[in-house]
């Protein structure tokens, strides 16, 4: 199963995605790239909390996967290779659903936790 995700889409999810809630906002942010989202919208499409879309938002925004401003939330990672990645990761999770989502579930949950500590934050606006 594990030869089904390619090692460049592991270590890509492995630093980026903590649950599933986040790769569905990911993706359906994906879909609609030239649209902002609200947390609340958002919220309502991923069968969520507003809470639990905030936060899965901020951290995607935090890792330069989407484009924050003024509490709306649009598609745009900051470099060819994360988009060229999140692609895969949308076509990976098609079809592959459950390996990825192994993935994801098996992941050490202090891993972000020990990483986040190491990262240097940008300021927002």
């Amino acid at each position: 199963m594990a030869d089904l995700i390619p090692e460049d889409l592991r270590d890509f999810v492995l630093r980026h995605i903590d649950s599933i809630a986040q790769l569905e906002a990911l993706l359906l942010l994906r879909r609609n790239p030239t649209e902002a989202w609200t947390a609340d919208v958002a919220a309502k499409r991923l069968y969520t909390t507003e809470a639990e879309a905030t936060n899965v938002l901020d951290q995607l925004c935090a890792d330069g996967l989407l484009i924050c401003t003024d509490g709306s939330y649009r598609f745009d990672p900051q470099s060819d290779e994360q988009r060229q990645m999140i692609d895969l990761l949308a076509e990976s999770y098609r079809r592959h659903l459950i390996p990825v989502t192994n993935l994801i579930h098996g992941k050490p949950r202090r891993l972000r936790e020990f990483s986040d500590a190491f990262k240097i934050r940008k300021e927002r606006p």
